[in-house]
């Protein structure tokens, strides 16, 4: 069973009962440790799940957690699993755990009926690529949503390293690189840095100026070949 899937069978077991049940007793049901059961109820509690009660005393799910039921055809919710499992599966950690946490609340919802004789989904996303997102791929992701500027070293295609600043403002998502998008104040223009070439050393306090609507939407009309960016990441970086 997967992670994804007992925390749904978690979710059920605590929606069913009216009154507190304990992690023994949760354990027993799903075949697990009282330990599993403890984390598994504080991955919940991030999650957002009205969980409450203790250990040694029993758990119990307030109303208020459930999200309203979607109206998910079999395709649409094949095509939210793929797209998860692969971000699960490719991602940084942090996105990884995030689209977990997004599956899980999904699931919960579209399934608040009568659950299918096989719980679990019927697509998993494949690749032949075996590269996983660094970590720093959050921060700057971060940095992104709170418009702060960063300083970086890069190195190009021909092995050459240069420090930047610059202002980063999307990452593109390709099947076997990342590649972030950013103004570089260094050549006072876009540029495009596979992320596996740069290295953050800071997350700057100062925000760069302008509205990252604004500022994307300079890119896009800059950029309008996508498919373009996997040969600039390494060209126009230089």
């Amino acid at each position: 069973m997967s992670r994804t899937s007992r925390l749904f069978d978690l979710i059920g077991l605590l929606r069913a009962r009216r009154m507190p049940v304990t992690a023994l007793e949760l354990a027993g049901e799903l075949g697990i440790s009282e330990r599993s059961v403890y984390r598994d109820i504080e991955t919940l509690r991030s999650m957002g799940a009205l969980v409450d009660g203790q250990a040694g005393i029993g758990y119990c799910l307030r109303q208020g957690f459930f999200l309203p039921e979607f109206a998910f055809s079999a395709d649409e919710l094949d095509a939210l699993i793929l797209g998860l499992s692969w971000v699960q599966q490719r991602a940084d950690p942090a996105l990884a755990q995030g689209s977990e946490s997004a599956l899980a609340k999904i699931l919960s919802a579209a399934r608040s009926g009568p659950a299918p004789d096989d719980g679990t989904p019927t697509l998993a996303a494949a690749s032949a690529s075996e590269r996983v997102d660094p970590a720093q791929t959050a921060t700057l992701r971060d940095a992104i949503r709170r418009q702060r500027k960063v300083a970086i070293s890069y190195e190009d295609a021909h092995g050459l390293l240069s420090d930047r600043t610059i202002w980063p403002i999307a990452i593109i998502y390709f099947d076997d690189v990342r590649v972030l998008a950013a103004w570089c104040e260094q050549r006072s223009a876009f540029r495009h840095f596979r992320i596996d070439r740069l290295q953050v050393k800071a997350i700057l306090e100062e925000r760069y100026p302008g509205r990252r609507q604004s500022i994307m939407k300079q890119w896009l009309q800059q950029d309008r070949d996508w498919r373009s960016l996997l040969t600039i990441s390494d060209t126009s970086a230089g």
